[in-house]
């Protein structure tokens, strides 16, 4: 067994041993949370849930995650112990099981000096050049394992500086990361209403040998004119700062990204034969603006964004693909939207090219009645079109009885770059809904939703776009504090060009039902889902990835302590 996690599961028992004997004698703050997701595969080849392992062989699979925190002599330590069974988290299409300590830290301020190391949570500005996070719908979890100082320079200035490697699973990246950053605050005077909030940062990543070693091999396989060379260090840098004057606030950040070499998918490469083919490793700079204006007053609220990336793809190994290595985060430019129809086509950030506009107003003229609007547009940079969504939608409260939302929404969506499905056209939607929530008394409530999705043709085929028509109803009843029961139906009301053959090789129309129970107990709350549910992207915090068909029974416990 290994060396390490010998010895850091020692002093994790034997911190466990100090915790329980410190609440024994109330000498410390414990305190933790747990969340656990069963799933149950039941194949239907009819929807293309089948052809993985747990489909054919495993029908079932598990994840979990147990979170503990303590506090005491000024110290914060924490712990995370991490399951996957048989999971489709990493890879959809095959199972993974391992399990162990996903995260561990300790936490200490003395005066001004804040001291923290383990697997660590943290970013630059928005993020745009730095963001240690996770999202575990996408299986993401970038923690830094290392080390960061921070330090109050000045009132309300702060420096912080930090190393380490990035976190892969149960191990590590083998390159390393470091930066610094610097964050303050001024305002005008107590009657002053405007203050700013500016900042810079500066992180670097230094590939190990053994990733260089990859990179001359792989280059040296292109003709001559393709070869670039690779350099072990890369930086990042970031300057920004936000301005508030009255109901105005203004965010804005610029990055830099000095030359790296990493594989553009889209990159044109000369083969030996003469012939040419798409992607290859190139060698170039990146740079990212962006920038969000809002304003509230009076029931009004409207916020622009607009934002223009070239090149910012940085990963900590430039192998991994998907939603692995990301060093960093770039803020996503479209709504995020609730409704099931209204999700089902998303539009994931383009790292080597994107330049994307965002508006989106509220308005309530008073308490009964609210209007909203939004407006998204994302291109390349040569500007074609990429994403577009178009939304209107208003809200009425009739005496706390009843609720009523309807909206219109209409999409441009570009499967090509979303989806990895060259030569289709844009598919365009237009989808109504409506939601109404009915207070049958102060425990017991009703809510329904409608709603509808038509889709494009599409002439080549003869035939509709991506599954075609879609039709959604939802029934839920809340009986509180402790039971929510929930009952949806998505159908293919009119079939497109992806949607399953039946018979006499026609198109099938395909019900895909859930059914829901909730229950919540204090902190407490399980659920018990069966889903049937069609491929589609899914997507959480601007990050997203195309998930297959799933059938089955899902189980899930949320609870804290």
């Amino acid at each position: 067994m290994n060396t390490l996690k010998v010895t850091l599961n020692l002093l994790l028992f034997l911190l466990l041993c100090q915790v329980a004997n410190a609440q024994e004698n109330g000498g410390g703050r414990i305190s933790g949370s747990l969340e656990a997701n069963g799933n149950f595969f039941m194949r239907d080849s009819s929807i293309g849930a089948f052809n993985t392992p747990q489909y054919e062989n495993q029908l079932y699979g598990a994840d979990a995650w147990l979170n503990l925190t303590y506090s005491n002599w000024g110290f914060d330590f924490g712990l995370r112990f991490d399951m996957y069974n048989n999971s489709y988290l990493p890879d959809p299409k095959n199972s993974y099981t391992d399990e162990g300590i996903g995260r561990w830290y300790v936490k200490k301020q003395i005066e001004k000096l804040d001291i923290s190391a383990g697997y660590l949570y943290d970013q630059i500005g928005s993020g745009i050049i730095f963001r240690a996070y996770e999202e575990r719908p996408l299986f993401i979890d970038n923690a830094l394992l290392g080390i960061r100082l921070g330090y109050e320079v000045l009132p309300d200035w702060h420096v912080k500086v930090f190393s380490g490697r990035q976190k892969n699973r149960f191990e590590t990246y083998k390159s390393v990361i470091k930066g610094i950053s610097l964050d303050g605050y001024l305002a005008g005077g107590e009657e002053s209403k405007w203050s700013i909030a500016p900042g810079f940062g500066i992180v670097s990543r230094t590939h190990s040998d053994e990733v260089i070693e990859q990179l001359v091999s792989t280059i040296a396989t292109y003709t001559l004119q393709d070869q670039v060379t690779p350099k072990y260090n890369t930086y990042a840098f970031s300057v920004f700062n936000t301005l508030t004057a009255g109901a105005f606030n203004w965010y804005i950040e610029g990055a830099y990204k000095t030359e790296e070499v990493f594989f553009d998918q889209f990159a044109e490469k000369l083969n030996f034969n003469g012939e040419t083919s798409l992607g290859k490793f190139v060698n170039r700079p990146g740079s990212v603006v962006y920038t969000s204006l809002s304003y509230a007053g009076g029931g009004f609220g409207v916020t622009l964004e607009g934002k223009r990336t070239e090149d910012f793809t940085y990963r900590t190994n430039p192998f991994v693909v998907l939603n692995r290595g990301f060093i960093n985060f770039l803020p996503p430019m479209t709504r995020i939207n609730t409704f099931r129809l209204n999700t089902r086509y998303n539009a994931a950030t383009q790292e080597l090219g994107e330049q994307a506009v965002q508006l989106d107003v509220k308005y309530s003229p008073n308490r009964k009645l609210s209007f909203g609007a939004n407006f998204s547009n994302i291109t390349n940079l040569e500007d074609d079109l990429l994403y577009r969504e178009i939304l209107g939608e208003f809200t009425y409260k009739h005496k706390r009885l009843w609720t009523l939302n309807v909206g219109l929404q209409v999409q441009n969506y570009n499967q090509d770059i979303y989806e990895g499905k060259p030569g289709v056209p844009l598919i365009e939607t237009i989808t109504p809904f409506a939601e109404f929530l009915y207070k049958i008394d102060r425990k017991r409530a009703v809510r329904f939703e409608a709603q509808y999705m038509n889709v494009g043709d599409d002439e080549k085929a003869k035939a509709k776009q991506d599954y075609g028509d879609w039709l959604f109803g939802l029934a839920e009843v809340t009986i509180a504090p402790h039971w929510t029961f929930t009952v949806s139906d998505m159908f293919n009301i009119s079939p497109g060009k992806n949607s399953p053959i039946g018979e006499n090789n026609e198109k099938k129309s395909i019900h895909y039902p859930r059914f829901d129970v909730y229950y919540t107990h204090k902190a407490n709350r399980f659920s018990l889902s069966y889903v049937k549910q069609v491929e589609g992207v899914v997507c959480s915090g601007g990050i997203c990835r195309l998930e297959p068909a799933f059938s089955g029974v899902k189980l899930t416990v949320n609870s804290s302590f």
